[in-house]
């Protein structure tokens, strides 16, 4: 966000340009490149990212509305459109800093929220992936036994516990988030440890682990167990279409997966780099705002990949723009009704996880990326 995210807040050595931890500046930011490319990439990302987002809520609620049944996979992904639009939503911020030479103007209080809510959103978008790694896992490995684990009632209730324990994870935040002043008399908004020099090692390591490290590990585990599974299972004739299914679902969620933390390993990597830099220089610079920028593009790029890969998310996209109708017409050409929009939806997802079986997504690790 505009503000120091976790990424500032990491950085908090550094001032509005690049320098030192005693305040000497090491390298001027070129006019062009803070006042043009980046905002206007920035945008760009934040308007995409917002409409695709927004795209995918709007498909689940008019699927609810059709009087649909929810499924898991419809909680999840619904939650984790949610969290990204939420961290988009904080890109304002971060353009209106760069325009501002990062000098912040809207106090010390909406400081600390957007600072605790960006930071929030990376974290719980990270859980959120974890948690529907480890659905996919029941859904391919314990078909039958997970059916009564994976149902709408237990899904929203882990979803629940995810968001309350992300807020409770970035408890430091809300305590430290704050406006730090500058030299030239204005504010910038950052996290203001006790000990700077000290306590911002402790921040990124714990930053790194929960955000990234450990919700690697785990998924990484799963899904190696998945796909032994899935090589090592000999599945009857007759559920060789169901097979065929699960393992183009898989595929899906690795992609989208893999998409995730290749967007957001570069933003965690320069975080620890920065640890030992001094004076970071104009290429680092450089650097860490494209690890921004593709942290950002990570929430962007979600609803695409639904829209792209997904072809029940297609389908159900098209009833929710389109009348149902002018969708589905029965062979004397008289159009069908709601429910049989939603018997048509509910038959093309019932044979496994419905609507996760098709793709699987991401948001985000936990650095708030401001800057």
């Amino acid at each position: 966000m505009a503000v120091v995210n976790s990424s500032e807040a990491s950085f908090r050595r550094n001032s509005s340009d690049v320098s030192t931890r005693n305040g000497s500046t090491v390298a001027e930011r070129p006019a062009p490149y803070t006042n043009v490319i980046m905002p206007s990439l920035f945008g760009i990302i934040c308007f995409l990212g917002i409409v695709g987002n927004l795209i995918v809520l709007y498909t689940i609620i008019k699927k609810k509305k059709l009087r649909c049944k929810q499924t898991v996979p419809d909680i999840f992904i619904f939650n984790l459109s949610l969290v990204d639009l939420l961290f988009l939503l904080g890109m304002p911020f971060l353009i209106h800093q760069l325009l501002g030479n990062g000098a912040w103007y809207f106090g010390a209080p909406l400081c600390t929220i957007i600072t605790a809510l960006d930071t929030n959103s990376q974290i719980t978008s990270t859980n959120i992936l974890t948690v529907m790694t480890l659905d996919r896992y029941l859904a391919t490995v314990y078909p039958l036994k997970s059916t009564y684990i994976r149902t709408p009632y237990v899904a929203a209730l882990v979803i629940g516990l995810v968001w309350l324990l992300s807020f409770l994870t970035i408890i430091p935040v809300w305590m430290y988030a704050g406006v730090m002043p500058l030299e030239d008399g204005s504010v910038r908004c950052a996290l203001l440890l006790p000990n700077p020099e000290t306590d911002i090692y402790w921040f990124t390591i714990y930053q790194f682990m929960l955000a990234f490290a450990i919700p690697l590990f785990i998924i990484c585990v799963v899904y190696f167990k998945i796909l032994q599974h899935m090589a090592t299972t000999v599945v009857p004739l007759p559920q060789r279409s169901l097979r065929v299914r699960t393992k183009k679902v898989t595929r899906m969620a690795v992609a989208i997966c893999s998409a995730f933390f290749i967007c957001w390993a570069p933003f965690y990597i320069l975080q620890l780099v920065h640890l030992g830099i001094d004076t970071p220089s104009v290429a680092f610079f450089y650097a860490y705002n494209f690890a921004i920028s593709l942290g950002y593009a990570n929430s962007c790029l979600n609803p695409f990949l639904y829209i792209a890969l997904s072809e029940t998310f297609k389908r159900q996209f098209m009833v929710a723009i389109c009348p149902a109708k002018q969708q589905f017409r029965v062979n004397n050409n008289h159009s069908t009704t709601e429910a049989s929009v939603c018997l048509k939806l509910a038959q093309e997802s019932t044979q496994q996880t419905q609507f996760l079986e098709d793709f699987s997504p991401n948001s985000l690790p936990v650095a708030v990326a401001l800057h």
